[in-house]
């Protein structure tokens, strides 16, 4: 993992330096863009965006190896794929656990691509060890005794934002995680909640835009969740990106309309490799 962050500047004065709620994250602190490495061959902050495709949910072996070797094949940088999900109804599929994350790992080697899966709990730590990056959900943005636990394990963090929660807000959440010795955060943009109903939730640009010159720390797009429908990722896909994301997280699946978990909102095989030419 690369990260620099070279500053000798102690705890106090960093305090009285810095303006700002968010001390760490800010670039009054550290105005170079930060540079988050997984396995020496995916930078996020860099000048290529990262592209991380694959399912909400694993849902089998198959399905996953499935997947895994079409996302490699089209252009994916990492694979995705959720063995814990919360969910708002406890009658949702939530995921098939421990078995998943062996599954995900597995298939990491065969395939030879980086994972990244979501985190719900401290009680589950020692079963991540085996992936490349650790997401903190939406609903978890404000898990604060998550955030610690999961930044001592120095593994890279993808950090989303909370449904409801301001730019500030989403900044001190990562601050908790700097502020335990761990750099290695890539924000994430998912959309939030508005009056608006007509699609899952608005993916907020201003935002991504700003925290660009708020934070040195780099920050990706969510266009699947923010959208909710699949029609609509690829535009915002491109949208983010104009607006300087430093990568897309793609929800992806060999067979949406029987997917177990958010298939509206996931992209097939064709459609997905249609967006990949269009970036």
């Amino acid at each position: 993992m690369l990260i620099v962050m070279k500053n000798t500047t102690t705890k106090h004065q960093i305090g009285n330096v810095v303006a700002k709620k968010y001390k760490l994250v800010s670039r009054e602190y550290h105005p170079e863009n930060t540079l988050v490495e997984i396995n020496k061959n995916v930078v996020f902050g860099g000048k290529k965006p990262v592209i991380i495709a694959g399912p909400c949910a694993i849902e089998s072996e198959k399905q996953l190896l499935e997947i895994a070797k079409k996302v490699k094949a089209i252009g994916a940088d990492m694979l995705r794929g959720g063995a814990y999900k919360p969910r708002t109804s406890p009658y949702s599929f939530r995921g098939i656990g421990k078995e998943g994350l062996s599954i995900i790992t597995t298939i990491s080697k065969e395939v030879g691509i980086p994972i990244i899966s979501e985190i719900t709990s401290v009680l589950d730590l020692d079963l991540f060890k085996n992936v490349d990056m650790i997401q903190i959900g939406s609903r978890n943005m404000s898990n604060f005794d998550l955030l610690e636990r999961v930044a001592d394990i120095g593994k890279p963090i993808l950090l989303k934002r909370g449904m409801s929660s301001t730019m500030e807000e989403f900044l001190l959440a990562a601050e908790y995680i700097l502020k335990r010795g761990n750099p290695n955060v890539v924000l994430c943009e998912r959309g939030i909640r508005t009056f608006e109903t007509s699609s899952r939730n608005i993916l907020d640009l201003n935002t991504l835009a700003l925290i660009q010159k708020e934070s040195h720390l780099p920050i990706i797009a969510d266009p699947s969740h923010s959208a909710g429908r699949f029609d609509l990722v690829i535009p915002l896909a491109k949208a983010a990106l104009s607006a300087g994301s430093h990568g897309l997280i793609i929800e992806v699946h060999n067979n949406p309309k029987e997917a177990l978990c958010d298939g509206n909102q996931s992209l097939n095989f064709n459609t997905f490799e249609s967006l990949m030419k269009q970036l």
